[in-house]
Parts: C-alpha cells; structure tokens; sequence
C-alpha cells in the first residue's frame, strides 16, 4: 500500500510543478526570484511561486544567490523533496526537484549549502548500505554547475540515532540536532572539523539547548551567534518559538532570548531558521494562518475554502523573510 501511494505521488509531483505550459510561468528577474527586499515587517516570500498553498519549509541559498532551494511536503510527509528554482540568462526558472532528489521514494529535506558554495547537505532516511540508521545527514559535492552523488556523512557526526538540520560554519564545523531512538526530546550538537575528519560531537551547554526540546538550530557562518527553535519555554508566544544565543571569545554562550513578537507568533509553529548568503535576510518558517478572516462577511463559499486551501497562510507552513538587521539588536549589553 505504501508503495501504491508513493507511484500516485510520483505522477502528481510532477503534474503539480508544470501545471500549464512553461511560458505560463511568470518572467521572474532579479535577486531573490525578483521580490521586493523586505524591511523590518516579515513577508511572504515569493508568494505564489515558493509559497504556493502547499507545506513549504527549509530554504537554502547558494552563495551566488543563483540558486534557491526549498523543501516541499505532501500526503502527511509521505513526500518530502527539495525542490530548486535558478537562474539562468536573467530569468528565473520554474521549481523542480533539486538534482538526484527526483526520487519519491526516496526523502529529502533540510537542505544547507556550506559558506563556500562546495557541499550540499541534507536529512534522508533512504536505505542504503552506508547508513547509520534513522535519520541521517547526507551530501552531496559540487560538480560544475551541479551537484555529485549523494553519500552519507558518516560517523561521529551520524549515529544509530536521529540527526536533522545541519548547519555549517566557514571553517567547516557542523552544527546539527540528534534525538536518541525513542526519545522525542531533540537536542543541538557541534563537531568541529580537525584536518578533515569531524571530531566526536558534542552537546551544546544550556544556554543553547534551553528548553524541553530544541532543534533545526542555524548557525552563523563565522559563529557569532545561533538561532534555535526551541519548545518548552515560558517565554514562547506559541508552541515553538526563534530563540538566539550569542557566542562570545572564550567559546561559551550567552542565554537564549526569545526573538520577538515579529517574528513569533502566538497561533503558529516556527522551525525552520535561515540568513541568506549575504546576510541581509531572515528567512523563517511559520504555520501562521489567516483562517480568522474567512468568516468576516458571514457565509463562506466553497468557492472562498477552495482557493483559501490553494493559497498561502493556509495552516500549513509558509517560508517568510524580514531584514535581517534586528539580529545584531537582540545581543546583549554588558
């Protein structure tokens, strides 16, 4: 039955990826798929194109800013791939899954391009030989202009455990979070990077790891500070809040603050953190939804919960970005 359902998914994935006829897709130019650069209230990102109704989540960028790359989920994360939008001669292409992420049998989400543009990483649970079991971190080495086979990362980093999220720094120190088989509680790790083989992870203080659970941590490339979804707090607007704990000289942590009611919200989810290549962007994860405002004039038509479902901000979760200048606010003074 399972596989039944994965055939059906992989007719309709591409069906819903090249509805209508390519020169139907609008002439997207320009930075960021040609949007208008956000200020300091968050927005939709790419409204339409990257949000699209369905559950949109995890964005990665290559440093070029030429390639974008955005998790897609359907049928109760039955599927999930990366799907990937570029540019090519000024113009934006329409999304498709990333390279060697065609597969439906075969997952993919969470994807991190490193600072220098050479490795592609991502979370899969696919069968295979080199496996660690469960969740693992997988990559994938640039190659031209695309990306190589994907093998697994390998041990300390993955276990017999979950890992998910990876996030790298310039110097090659991966950051990522592991829950124990069995244990829902996640928690955030680090492995530093020593002539090219990663040392034992190690679980980061409390400062970071700060609630019940935290997890899908972005780190900043050269390690200034970390950005944790993290549930379980008294400070939370919502079920899962941004939080962000600083990194001083002598390696320790300053304590994790909430980063805001313009970022959190009290009727969503958030987790799932990013700053854009050039460090002008925010990108955050959100289920926020507009529901509230279906029934203002009374009576809804089915024709209103039809494209309600089809549109953004519908439940599920969307991809927003917002300037990404507060962030240097929210360290503290001493």
């Amino acid at each position: 039955m399972k596989k039944a359902v994965f055939i059906l998914f992989a007719g309709i994935i591409p069906l819903l990826l090249a509805c209508g006829a390519e020169d139907s897709f609008p002439v997207l130019s320009g930075p960021y798929l040609g949007q208008a650069p956000p200020a300091d209230t968050p927005l939709l990102f790419a409204p339409g194109i990257v949000n699209n109704g369905m559950l949109n989540r995890d964005i990665a960028i290559y440093p070029d800013g030429k390639e974008i790359y955005f998790c897609t989920v359907l049928g109760r994360f039955l599927y999930q791939s990366v799907l990937v939008t570029r540019e090519v001669n000024g113009r934006w292409t329409r999304p498709e899954p990333a390279p060697h992420m065609e597969n439906p049998d075969l997952t993919a989400a969470e994807p991190f391009i490193t600072p220098d543009g050479k490795k592609f990483l991502f979370i899969s649970d696919r069968d295979d030989p080199s496996a660690c079991g469960g969740q693992d971190i997988w990559v994938m080495d640039r190659t031209g202009d695309t990306w190589g086979e994907p093998y697994n990362l390998g041990v300390p980093v993955n276990s017999e455990h979950n890992e998910f999220f990876p996030s790298v720094t310039r110097d090659g120190t991966i950051y990522f979070s592991r829950a124990h088989t069995g244990d829902p509680i996640h928690y955030i790790y680090r492995s530093r990077l020593v002539n090219g083989v990663y040392e034992e992870p190690v679980k980061l203080p409390k400062e970071v790891n700060s609630g019940q659970s935290q997890f899908n941590a972005f780190i900043d490339p050269d390690e200034r500070y970390i950005i944790v979804p993290t549930a379980g707090r008294s400070d939370t607007y919502g079920s899962t809040d941004y939080f962000i704990s600083f990194r001083n000289d002598d390696d320790s942590w300053t304590p994790a603050v909430n980063m805001g009611e313009t970022i959190n919200t009290p009727m969503g989810a958030e987790y799932s953190p990013y700053v854009s290549p050039d460090g002008k962007y925010f990108f955050f994860m959100s289920t926020k939804s507009l529901h509230r405002h279906l029934a203002e004039s009374g009576t809804v038509p089915w024709s209103r919960l039809q494209t309600f479902w089809n549109s953004p901000e519908n439940g599920l979760a969307d991809i927003y970005w917002v300037d990404a200048s507060f962030i240097a606010a929210l360290k503290p003074v001493h």
